[in-house]
């Protein structure tokens, strides 16, 4: 037998807005102070009423435009009955039959190197309220279990995906790329370690039998999950888990309800909580307090004329236009908006991209990474960068010579930090270094010629071994010249030497 992993995910997105999704009260997150940023509305007292926050609305509208999918000019708002103690009312203001935008897709690439890609295809996207937190003693010395609501009201975009995922792998790509889109157009902060970015998973299996069926496993939701790599091992565990089960039982979708797991991430596992509900179970209503919403023209094409450029469009005009690999796009676009913003503007002022994310992917991050700072904070701006790798392009400054330049702003930008003052990191402060230190690129091959001369006078046994055929005694040579000629360029330079020394 062959088994195929079949996997379908339910990301909840909390939208950046100041308040919660139908009353006033604040969304920030607050654990330090549970239960504070409540009022009779999202604690739902009797006689309290609701409010529609636009915002929200308006930011769940922009996510899914970005994600391709079908608006729908009207949409409504329906109560999901269930008990739970993090939910006071009873109830989750969602949307069932008519959400307000529904296909769509997410393309992530399965093959960086070689450029392959795949549409995961969405089913919807609908917005709704967001529970509250259950707080459980995990020590092992007591029972206790706190709520805090805090949390419920806040204002969630649920996105839920086809079962087009075939791995675990796919599955974090797609989330990976999920958030990536929701931060580059700025609706969500997706910080996973509180809570704005959590996922469901959907999994189970295809058996391929030998005498050709294809047979399907009973699916399995875990819940709640808030890692890329918590995604990752949890579904690489239930997977191995429904093939075990599947080989002893032979149960098929249907034979058994749908169940609910959790995950367990110290001890590597997913366990058993509940059967699923069935959507019936909920008894969806209309909500009688909130009216529908009508999407106009006008408001649809102002919230359209908001996205930004997105990180597929912008990977493939990378590739196109700029001449960037495949992986160079990526680890770029990868790094978020403001990193892409830098270094449009370098490869722009030098006018070689592939020299501009040499130098961002490797120089300019390895920086970051050391100092723990954002590309916005970084104290060499694009023009001055740019400015130094258009020397290098005019062939006005060596790679190793633009490296020294790029070191000295750097200490000079630190020194003045320690002594508490300002300093300006310029491209006239650049220009002083290179003179200062001698290195720019020197064309005067009589210069040059000379210099030589004066090296091979002064060094006959290395002249001889070269002549003699020893090839690398030549290198000798060339540092001694190098050192007088600080800016030239050593190819150039090794030629003229090669071509010297080989004269009868």
């Amino acid at each position: 037998m062959h088994y195929e992993t079949i996997i379908g995910l339910e990301v909840h997105v909390q939208l950046q807005t100041k308040t919660k999704i139908f009353c006033g009260c604040s969304s920030a997150f607050n654990p330090d102070n549970p239960n504070v940023q409540t009022c009779p509305v999202c604690l739902g007292l009797p006689g309290s009423l609701p409010v529609m926050n636009r915002r929200a609305f308006r930011l769940s509208l922009k996510t899914a435009l970005a994600l391709g999918c079908d608006i729908a000019r009207f949409t409504k708002w329906d109560r999901k009955q269930y008990y739970y103690p993090d939910l006071p009312k009873g109830y989750q203001i969602s949307q069932y039959d008519l959400p307000f935008s529904s296909n769509g897709f997410v393309e992530i690439d399965t093959d960086v190197e070689k450029g392959e890609t795949k549409k995961i295809r969405l089913i919807r996207a609908h917005l709704e309220e967001d529970a509250g937190k259950n707080i459980h003693d995990e020590s092992g010395r007591g029972h206790d279990s706190h709520v805090d609501l805090n949390r419920a009201g806040t204002p969630l975009l649920e996105i839920v995906s086809q079962p087009d995922m075939r791995s675990a792998t796919e599955a974090k790509t797609y989330l990976e790329e999920l958030k990536l889109l929701l931060t580059y157009i700025g609706v969500s902060d997706c910080n996973m370690q509180e809570g704005s970015l959590r996922c469901d998973a959907n999994v189970n299996l295809w058996v391929h039998t030998d005498d050709g069926q294809k047979i399907a496993t009973p699916i399995v939701e875990i819940k709640n999950l808030n890692s890329f790599r918590g995604v990752e091992q949890a579904i690489e565990f239930e997977v191995a888990r429904q093939i075990e089960d599947w080989e002893r039982t032979h149960a098929k979708i249907g034979d058994v309800a749908k169940q609910t797991r959790g995950w367990d991430a110290n001890r590597g596992m997913t366990f058993a909580q509940r059967g699923k509900e069935e959507a019936s179970d909920y008894r969806y209503f209309p909500d009688p307090d909130l009216t529908p919403v009508t999407v106009s023209d006008e408001f649809f094409a102002e919230v359209k004329a908001e996205l930004c450029e997105l990180p597929a469009s912008r990977r493939r005009r990378y590739r196109v236009d700029l001449g960037l690999s495949h992986y160079d796009a990526d680890v770029i676009v990868s790094q978020g908006n403001h990193f892409t913003a830098y270094f449009e503007q370098v490869a722009k002022l030098c006018g070689d991209g592939k020299q501009a994310a040499n130098w961002l992917t490797q120089d300019v991050q390895r920086e970051l990474n050391s100092r723990s700072l954002s590309i916005d904070a970084f104290p060499i701006s694009p023009a001055v960068l740019g400015d130094l790798l258009k020397r290098v392009a005019a062939n006005q400054l060596t790679v190793k010579s633009a490296r020294e330049v790029f070191d000295a702003l750097l200490a000079e930008h630190d020194a003045a930090t320690d002594r508490h003052e300002a300093v300006e990191l310029s491209t006239a402060l650049a220009e002083k270094i290179i003179s200062d230190r001698g290195l720019a690129i020197v064309n005067d091959t009589g210069a040059i010629t000379a210099i030589i001369a004066g090296a091979i006078a002064r060094n006959p046994k290395p002249v001889a071994d070269f002549k003699a055929g020893k090839q690398a005694a030549a290198g000798s040579l060339i540092g001694q010249i190098m050192k007088e000629l600080k800016g030239a360029d050593a190819k150039v330079v090794r030629q003229m030497l090669v071509d010297e020394l080989s004269k009868p």
